[in-house]
């Protein structure tokens, strides 16, 4: 008898511990999920930095939680902090690897770092797993847009939409999908439903979206842009400034001839805000401020619209331009040929001769494409969301490839700052300091360094001069990263082709011979 009662003494008090521990087993369950829900409700509203502290919190008190790592490593990935978005999924995959949506957080890390192949693999796994992951979806869409399977990744877009409905950023990649297309109208439709789903946390942006939209109902309701006319093959003349070429044009049939920069560091044609007063074309929607590599302010974005452009005898009708400043007084330059115009060609930059053949492109031959050789080395080309083309290098000390912008209208190559810190490239240092006018304006005291080599396909460049420039502006609209530009004082040493319809940039060096003494001697066309 006196053995049972403290044996029931200590029942009762088990029974009391047992109880307390499930309550407070059940009180945590409810503030955890109460965390999961602010995290969420924070991932909508796009506060993703306080998104990231509740589901970093929720892993440090639990590191085998695997939903709390992939809540991290969307908030993480939506602050392109792409490392740890990487690193919080990959932990995830490597304990769970027929996690879905692990795999397609993968994908999007590397995706984001410019890690291609590494990126469709695991995005291919995700998919593979559940077909009507979002993420997945998305992501597979997302690598056909940069590599210009443009139709397949319409169509994925528009499923990842389907499958989430109020993802704002499906929403937006779709609008950019759609415009890279031609189809104008579709594009400002799902801008339109971008700006009523994403969060009010950027307004400006919310500006250049609405002036975007303004613009795009416009272009949807012209004849067909870029309608191209004149001979199958067109050679033309330039002028290398500033290893730059630069072309006489005439725009709107007007007979006076405008200088304009052959560019493919842009997306788009783009006029001076003179050039567009001297030739009466006025706005016809503007909206927010843009950002830009080579100056530390921002620009007004203006957009125009050309009736004709005339390239010796190419002619191409309707098309869309901007119109901002121009800084540099230093040269005169009307305007600048994008990339939307060189599309319709088959460019060839021949800096030995100093001319540009422009060959249609609804005229050539399938079975007569420029080839590869041992000679010709051949550059696969992605396009960036922002509309650059974007090209593997590798740089000497560097293991593995970099992305960088081929830019004929850049005047010499850069390196960004990040990948100057990461790579510790002070050792290339120079003493001179460069001032360097881009669209933003003019930076001064700009860091010079002397690239012992750049590796471009088979060939290589050797003591290549480039400038450290802070290239996040670029990177908030690539989609991908970019670590540098190939400019004007690399390409000078090729003859250059710019195969769209590969796409690709083919380069084949140049023989060392001097231009001709009748070429050296010729008169400036500078008026």
């Amino acid at each position: 008898m006196l053995s049972m009662r403290p044996t029931a003494k200590n029942g009762n008090g088990s029974m009391a511990i047992a109880i307390g521990a499930l309550l407070c087993l059940l009180v945590s369950s409810v503030a955890a999920d109460d965390r999961y829900k602010r995290a969420e409700r924070a991932i909508t509203e796009g506060d993703f930095a306080a998104a990231e502290k509740i589901y970093r919190e929720l892993v440090e008190r639990d590191g085998s939680n695997a939903t709390a790592r992939l809540g991290l490593s969307l908030a993480l990935l939506k602050q392109r902090k792409l490392q740890e978005a990487f690193e919080q999924a990959l932990h995830v995959v490597r304990n769970d690897p027929s996690s879905a949506r692990a795999w397609a957080l993968v994908g999007w890390a590397l995706l984001g770092a410019g890690d291609f192949a590494r990126s469709g693999e695991a995005l291919h796994n995700a998919y593979s797993l559940n077909e009507n992951d979002p993420l997945a979806v998305a992501g597979l869409a997302m690598l056909d847009f940069y590599e210009n399977r443009l139709q397949s990744s319409l169509r994925g877009l528009r499923r990842a939409v389907f499958l989430a409905p109020r993802d704002p950023d499906f929403i937006f990649s779709l609008a950019q999908a759609a415009a890279r297309s031609e189809r104008y109208n579709e594009a400002a439709d799902a801008y339109e439903r971008f700006l009523r789903v994403a969060p009010r946390t950027d307004e400006d942006r919310r500006a250049r979206i609405r002036g975007l939209i303004d613009f795009l109902r416009f272009l949807g309701a012209q004849r067909p842009l870029y309608q191209v006319s004149g001979p199958v093959t067109t050679t033309v003349p330039f002028e290398l400034a500033n290893n730059r070429p630069i072309i006489e044009v005439r725009v709107n049939d007007r007979t006076d001839p405008f200088r304009f920069v052959l560019d493919t560091g842009s997306g788009m044609c783009v006029i001076s805000d003179q050039t567009a007063a001297r030739l009466g074309i006025r706005p016809i929607a503007r909206g927010g401020m843009a950002r830009a590599v080579g100056g530390p302010g921002r620009f007004e974005i203006v957009y125009g619209f050309l009736n004709s452009i005339q390239i010796g005898e190419a002619r191409i009708e309707n098309v869309p331009t901007y119109i901002r400043r121009f800084y540099n007084d230093q040269e005169k330059i009307d305007g600048y040929i994008g990339l939307s115009v060189m599309s319709k060609y088959l460019t060839i930059v021949d800096y030995a001769t100093r001319e540009i053949h422009f060959k249609r492109d609804d005229q050539r031959d399938d079975e007569k494409t420029i080839e590869a050789t041992p000679l010709r080395a051949e550059i696969p080309i992605r396009t960036t969301s922002s509309g650059f083309w974007s090209g593997q290098v590798k740089l000497e000390g560097v293991d593995k490839p970099l992305n960088f912008i081929i830019d004929t209208g850049a005047s010499i190559s850069v390196v960004s700052e990040e990948l100057a810190e990461r790579e510790e490239m002070e050792r290339y240092a120079q003493k001179t300091r460069m001032i360097v006018y881009g669209a933003a304006g003019v930076a001064e005291n700009v860091p010079l360094l002397l690239l012992p080599s750049i590796y471009l396909g088979a060939h290589a460049r050797p003591n290549v001069s480039a400038v450290v420039l802070d290239m996040s502006a670029i990177n908030e609209t690539a989609g991908f990263e970019q670590t540098g530009i190939i400019g004007g004082n690399v390409l000078r040493h090729f003859r250059v082709y710019f195969d769209f319809r590969r796409p690709a940039v083919l380069l084949e060096p140049l023989e060392a011979k001097p231009i001709s003494e009748a070429k050296r001697n010729a008169p400036s066309q500078e008026r």
